[in-house]
C-alpha cells in the first residue's frame, strides 16, 4: 500500500492522536509529505480522520453491539482500525459495505496486525448486518445516553449541558458540533476587497457566498479543481466567521496603541491590522515562542505593518510595560475549546471537568495582569471559543468584583445590525445551530472607568 494511501494516512493520523498529538497539524504535516496524492484521495483521509474523531462516541456504540469483549480491551491500533471501518459502514454512502471491511482488513495487514484480520472482518461484517436493528437511545426519553451514543459527547458534558442548557438546546448544540463546519475565509482588505475576491474565486471555478455578518468573511461552497486564489499574494486567512467578529468588537481605531495579549497563530491580530489599514501600533503577546514567529510569518504574509510580536507568559505581570499604556486590549483567552469541537474533534475525548476549573483559573490570572495596562477610558475586550458558565460568565464575574473600576458594556448599542448576536447582557453569544453555522464563541467587552 502505497504511502499516498488515504486510509493509511487516516489511521497513522488517528494513531498520533491517539498518543496525544493534535489532528489538525498531524493531519497536514502527514498530507504535506504525499504531494502526488489526488484531491479526491485527500478529501478521503480528511474525511476519516475528523468523522471517526467526530463521531466516536456513536462508533462504538455501534461497534460494542457487535463485539463480544468490552472496547476498552480491545488493542488500542485495532480498534482504530474497527473505528475507520466502522465509520465508513455508518456514514460514509459513497463507499460501498464491501470495500470499508476489505480495505479496513488489507490496512490491518499493511499495519502488522495480519492476526487480528480475523477478529476485524467478523465485527465489520455484523455491523453490515445487522446496523439496521441497532436500538440507538431515544433523545427524548433518554436525552443523556443520545448525547453520549448518537451525538458523541463524553458522558460528563452531557450530563452539564443538561443541566446547564436543557433538553432542546443541548441537542441541538451538540447535534451541531458533530457536524463539519463550514469553510470560510476572512478576506485580507488591505489587499482586496470582498466583492473582488468572490469574483476571483468565481473565474477559476470556485463557490462562494458573503458571510452572513462578518463583513470581510466568505464562505465556500464548492471548491473548483483548483487552489484558492491569493494564497501567494495575502489575499486571504482562513478563518471562522464568529473569531472575524471579535476584531470588530474590539473598534481600533487608527492612531491608537493596541495590545492582542493571547495572539498566536495571529488571525485576530492580522484582522486588527487590517481594520486600522496599518494606522495603530500593535503588540502581540504569546507564551510559546515557535507560536509568535507564527504571526510574524502571517503579517508578513498578510501586508501586515506595525505588529510587535514577542514571547510573553501572562501569567506573570507583563513588567516591561508601562501601567494605563493601551487604548485597547483584547484577551482572545486559552480556553477549553468547546465551541470549536467540529474542528478539533479530539478535545471533546480529552477535556475535564477539573480542566475547565483550572482553565478558568487561567484565564482570571490572565485578566488580572492585563487590566492595569489599560488606560483610564479604555477598553478590555474579553473573548473565548467555548460556553462553559464557568469562563465566562464566571469569569466577567469575578474579574467585576476586583474591578470596581471597570464597566461591562452592552454591545448591543454598538452593534446593532447584530443584535441576535448577543445575550441579555449585551455579550457576544454565538452557536452554530442558530447563527449561520460559525463557531461557538463568548465576548464581554469592559470600559476602565476615566
Amino acid at each position: 500500500m502505497k504511502i499516498s494511501d488515504p486510509r493509511q494516512v487516516a489511521f497513522a493520523v488517528l494513531c498520533r492522536v491517539e498518543e496525544g498529538a493534535f489532528a489538525d497539524l498531524t493531519l497536514d504535516t502527514a498530507l504535506s509529505r504525499a504531494p502526488s496524492m489526488d484531491p479526491r484521495d485527500r478529501g478521503l483521509a480528511t474525511e476519516l480522520v475528523y468523522g471517526v474523531l467526530r463521531q466516536r462516541g456513536r462508533i462504538d456504540f455501534a461497534l460494542s453491539r457487535f463485539c463480544l469483549k468490552p472496547l476498552a480491551k480491545v488493542e488500542p491500533r485495532v480498534l482504530i482500525l474497527l473505528r475507520l471501518g466502522a465509520y465508513q459502514v455508518l456514514s460514509l454512502d459513497r463507499v460501498p459495505d464491501s470495500a470499508a471491511v476489505d480495505e479496513t482488513v488489507k490496512l490491518a495487514r499493511q499495519e502488522g496486525l495480519a492476526r487480528a484480520t480475523g477478529f476485524i472482518n467478523g465485527i465489520l461484517r455484523s455491523l453490515v448486518r445487522g446496523r439496521n436493528e441497532i436500538a440507538w437511545p431515544d433523545p427524548d426519553a433518554s436525552p443523556r445516553e443520545y448525547l453520549e451514543h448518537v451525538l458523541s459527547l463524553p458522558r460528563w458534558l452531557a450530563r452539564e449541558w443538561l443541566e446547564e442548557m436543557g433538553r432542546e438546546s443541548a441537542l441541538a448544540v451538540a447535534e451541531a458540533l458533530c457536524a463539519a463546519p463550514p469553510f470560510t475565509l476572512r478576506v485580507n482588505t488591505l489587499k482586496i476587497s470582498r466583492e473582488e475576491y468572490l469574483g476571483r474565486l468565481r473565474e477559476v471555478g470556485h463557490q462562494a457566498v458573503p458571510t452572513l455578518y462578518a463583513p470581510e468573511g466568505v464562505v465556500l461552497t464548492g471548491r473548483g479543481g483548483g487552489p484558492l486564489p491569493g494564497a501567494a499574494e495575502g489575499w486571504y486567512q482562513v478563518q471562522d466567521e464568529a473569531s472575524m467578529l471579535i476584531a470588530h468588537l474590539l473598534a481600533p481605531q487608527k492612531g491608537e496603541k493596541l495590545l492582542d495579549a493571547c495572539a498566536a497563530p495571529g488571525g485576530k491580530t492580522t484582522h486588527i491590522a487590517a481594520l486600522v489599514q496599518n494606522e495603530a501600533s500593535v503588540l502581540a503577546l504569546d507564551l510559546h515562542p515557535q507560536r509568535v514567529r507564527l504571526i510574524d510569518e502571517g503579517a508578513e504574509r498578510l501586508g501586515c505593518e506595525q505588529i510587535d510580536a514577542r514571547p510573553w507568559d501572562l501569567t506573570r505581570p507583563p513588567d516591561f510595560l508601562q501601567p494605563d499604556s493601551f487604548d485597547r486590549v483584547l484577551v482572545d483567552a486559552p480556553c477549553s475549546g468547546l465551541g470549536v469541537l467540529r474542528r478539533n474533534p479530539e478535545i471533546r475525548w480529552r477535556r475535564t471537568k477539573d480542566e475547565i476549573r483550572r482553565m478558568a483559573a487561567l484565564q482570571k490570572i490572565i485578566l488580572e495582569n492585563v487590566a492595569p495596562l489599560v488606560r483610564p477610558g479604555g477598553v478590555l475586550l474579553y473573548s473565548l471559543c467555548t460556553l462553559t458558565p464557568e469562563e465566562t460568565t464566571g469569569v466577567v464575574e469575578a474579574f467585576l468584583r476586583k474591578h470596581d473600576d471597570f464597566t461591562p458594556e452592552d454591545l448591543r448599542s454598538d452593534f446593532p445590525h447584530w443584535r441576535e448576536l448577543f445575550d441579555g447582557q449585551g455579550a457576544l453569544r454565538t452557536f452554530p445551530h442558530h447563527h449561520g453555522g460559525m463557531d461557538a464563541f463568548f465576548a464581554c467587552r469592559f470600559r476602565r472607568r476615566d
